[in-house]
């Protein structure tokens, strides 16, 4: 099952003790599932999804609010639908007030249209309205709770969307699936960790080329003057560095100055070698 599956899964399971956020909830379920509604003898809903946990969570909240009966009946290609009887099933907007009322909304509005990806490959929550008036609606309802919620047009359908992994660990918990916003916090941290770890060995990698790099230079321009003016003929301090140098291709530059006699700092090291490069510099110009 997908992580958005695993969420729905628990979301399912919720039903609210409080009959106006049933009706918020449910509310939802007729704004975001395309409800089909049928006039005759007796007015009915018709309610259809492939998710049969889904679709006993509607007769639960149906059933709870206005005592309505219904009946579950299998269809083509295994999909479900739920056909409810009821003179009157208008769900007013006051209902959607409460905090309480808001985050049963936006869990019915989730679980009828909305999905997310996998947090191990992206961070990405999105719910599809079939209209921009009920798009908007629904992220005024989401960055009421300090979310960043943004709206795009896609094809025919308006989608809300989160991109933030931090706010989409709000986001479950504003809709009450605090397994699940556990499993995905995990989930983060391990990212986070290993991201952390990553750019830490990619700069202990970068200096550690940086330092080789370098060294290689000084090797190259303490041997050019050996060759060239004799090493000999060096300022003392310069010939006891360039001597520590050639004895120790591969130490640090702290680790050179330890080996002076008497010690120096990493500063005084490279000013050193810089004196060393700039010597060996002139001398390729005057040999040109």
């Amino acid at each position: 099952m997908s992580f958005s599956g695993e969420v729905k899964k628990e979301l399912t399971e919720h039903v609210s003790k409080s009959r106006h956020c049933q009706l918020a909830e449910l509310a939802a379920f007729l704004n975001f599932s395309g409800i089909k509604a049928g006039m005759g003898e007796h007015r009915f809903l018709s309610f259809e999804s492939e998710n049969e946990e889904l679709v006993r969570k509607y007769f639960t909240l149906a059933r709870k609010t206005y005592n309505i009966k219904a009946c579950i009946t299998n269809v083509e290609e295994e999909q479900i639908t739920e056909n409810l009887f009821h003179e009157d099933l208008m769900v007013k907007s006051r209902y959607l007030q409460k905090s309480c009322c808001k985050r049963a909304f936006i869990r019915g509005a989730f679980l009828t249209s909305g999905s997310m990806s996998d947090p191990e490959k992206a961070y990405h929550f999105e719910i599809v309205c079939d209209s921009e008036k009920k798009a908007v609606q629904l992220q005024e309802m989401m960055n009421s709770f300090g979310m960043d919620a943004k709206t795009v047009q896609r094809k025919k359908n308006y989608v809300v969307y989160l991109k933030e992994g931090e706010q989409i660990s709000d986001m479950l918990n504003i809709m009450e699936a605090p397994i699940s916003m556990m499993k995905f916090e995990n989930i983060r941290i391990l990212k986070e960790m290993r991201n952390s770890v990553n750019r830490q060995v990619n700069c202990e990698t970068a200096n550690i080329h940086k330092t080789v790099s370098a060294a290689v230079r000084q090797l190259e321009d303490i041997r050019y003057l050996q060759k060239t003016v004799g090493l000999e003929h060096l300022p003392v301090q310069l010939r006891e560095i360039a001597y520590v140098r050639l004895e120790y291709p591969d130490a640090t530059l702290k680790e050179l100055g330890t080996y002076l006699e008497p010690p120096v700092g990493k500063s005084g090291v490279n000013h050193r070698l810089r004196k060393i490069e700039a010597m060996a510099d002139d001398l390729r110009m005057a040999g040109k």
